[in-house]
């Protein structure tokens, strides 16, 4: 496995490109499973889950083609309703397929997910959700086995005890087709999430409520073809304002939305960074679009306290990446984890560059700051790798960062923004001592 070796030390100044947001991408692609008819996707990002997922929706008879910027998904005639182990066990996204090959087909087989080892994110909550909307769910042999009773879902109540994102687009997914009307109580806010309605809609879906306490979706008897432009990754935008925070540089975020970071950003301005959204707020990915500066260039870095959150509130996925800031903050920091059980699997690794955090049952107290130097370290899942890339551009010295794989799952072109902006750091190709 690749490794990523990293010479530390150097003030990061330029422009970034935010990408669309993998997060989103990965649900609207899904919902090509939906139609016959064309799913025109701009802006999905070039990242190895994308390219998984156009393994598997190819799999089950979605055609798909490249058009200049552009991909065109057409599931004209559904090949498989069988999502394999092989291709499933790579990212837990894949579940997704679930309610839209129920809603079309009516039944489906879908091999229990894989993805990143950061704790329970259990399959259940989906489950019952295709049960509220008709459907006959069983798991055998590793596999959801489902089917629609009388071959079409029907409208029914769903109620989330928590606010899971997967959980409320697949729900979405099933509901935009089944018979009548469905109501998904408590689902989750996040934009990804609004960005799928966005899609839905345009493809003929009738949704009302999104960003309240319930989301009203009256079936179709069919939806159509469409086109749609995935929004940007905040969490990438989120990503890149922390590496220019932690070098003490400076950063134009092209095509970010402070919008969609609004708790994050007023985070890091409470730790004395300069934040600043200029343009239109668009996600054009242009200067004209709009995006967010991020000045570290004259701060003391303070010490904050953080617990993430549904949105809006602080997001579960960076709160790696604002831990390896806490690391040169002055003061102690408290990082509270509320969504994931076991994200503080890099702690261990920051320690090794020197960070000193002790953790406390779902708590981390970061003391600071702390002279990080350069080490050997290795991921353990997406963003527990880029908080150790983020340090590793503020430690003195080299640190190489095993098992990267990760980081190509989820942020496109990493390496090339980074030495744009003046980062110091190079792909070690299959280095013996990044093996699993």
């Amino acid at each position: 496995m690749d490794s990523l070796l990293i010479r530390g030390g150097q003030q990061l100044s330029g422009q970034v490109p935010i990408a669309g947001a993998k997060n989103a991408a990965l649900p609207a692609m899904v919902a090509s499973l939906l139609t016959d008819e064309p799913l025109v996707l701009a802006r999905l990002p070039a990242v190895n889950d994308i390219r998984s997922l156009k393994l598997l929706l190819a799999g089950l008879g979605v055609e798909i083609s490249e058009h200049n910027s552009t991909t065109e998904l057409r599931a004209a005639r559904l090949r498989s309703t069988h999502a394999d182990y092989d291709l499933v066990r790579k990212m837990r996204a894949s579940v997704l397929v679930l309610g839209p090959l129920l809603a079309r087909a009516g039944e489906a087989e879908v091999s229990l997910p894989g993805g990143c080892a950061i704790g329970a994110r259990p399959v259940n909550l989906h489950v019952e959700a295709m049960r509220a909307l008709g459907a006959e769910v069983v798991l055998e042999n590793g596999y959801l086995r489902a089917r629609a009773r009388g071959h079409r879902l029907r409208g029914g109540e769903i109620v989330l005890p928590l606010p899971s994102v997967g959980a409320t687009e697949n729900a979405l997914m099933a509901a935009v087709l089944a018979e009548g009307e469905s109501r998904i109580v408590n689902p989750a806010r996040e934009p990804e999430v609004g960005d799928l309605v966005r899609c839905l809609v345009a493809m003929g879906a009738r949704i009302e409520g999104f960003g309240g306490s319930a989301i009203h979706v009256q079936g179709v008897e069919r939806l159509g073809g469409a086109r749609h432009r995935v929004i940007s990754d905040r969490i990438e935008a989120g990503t890149y304002a922390i590496a220019a925070a932690i070098t003490g540089g400076c950063l134009k975020l092209a095509g970010a939305v402070a919008d969609d970071l609004e708790v994050f950003l007023a985070t890091l301005r409470g730790a004395g960074v300069d934040v600043v959204a200029y343009g239109d707020g668009d996600d054009d990915g242009d200067d004209e679009g709009g995006g967010v500066v991020v000045d570290a260039r004259d701060c003391r870095l303070r010490a904050c306290d953080v617990a993430t959150a549904a949105h809006p509130g602080f997001p579960t996925d960076l709160q790696a990446q604002f831990m390896a800031l806490m690391t040169r903050a002055e003061g102690e920091s408290r990082i509270t984890e509320r969504i994931f059980e076991n994200r503080f699997m890099h702690v261990q690794e920051l320690e090794r560059l020197g960070a000193r955090i002790r953790v406390r049952g779902a708590s981390a107290l970061v003391s600071g700051p702390a002279e990080l130097r350069g080490a050997q370290v290795t991921a353990t899942d997406l963003r527990a790798s880029v908080s150790l890339v983020l340090a590793g551009l503020a430690a003195e010295g080299e640190t190489v960062v095993n098992r990267i794989y990760h980081l190509d799952r989820g942020y496109a072109g990493l390496e090339d923004k980074l030495r744009a902006c003046g980062a110091s750091l190079e792909r070690l190709p299959g280095r013996a001592d990044a093996a699993a």
